[in-house]
């Protein structure tokens, strides 16, 4: 999600956050990480969609694009849901 979308959605105050200096920020409730952390980390890759072309009315396309970033997100969570529906 864009910057500009979460400050047009969020009641957070992001110009005072913005302003904020590190030195601001309380961080007394984070564990530091050391080897330990590391030692039992794994790293996960995200799946990889692939790319496609796809036709759509321009009305669906352009309703999924005004609901704001991540459109191309939310058009697959319908698709899935529709999906999970419809399998035997």
């Amino acid at each position: 999600m864009s910057e500009k979308s979460l400050k047009n959605k969020s009641k957070t105050d992001w110009d005072k956050i913005d302003a904020m200096g590190d030195d601001n920020i309380d961080c007394s409730d984070i564990p530091e990480l050391d080897e330990t952390f590391w030692a039992k980390s794994t790293v996960r890759m995200p799946k990889i969609k692939p790319k496609i072309s796809i036709r759509l009315d321009s009305d669906v396309l352009e309703w999924f694009k005004a609901q704001g970033a991540g459109y191309q997100t939310r058009m697959n969570a319908v698709l899935r849901t529709y999906m999970k529906a419809h399998k035997a």
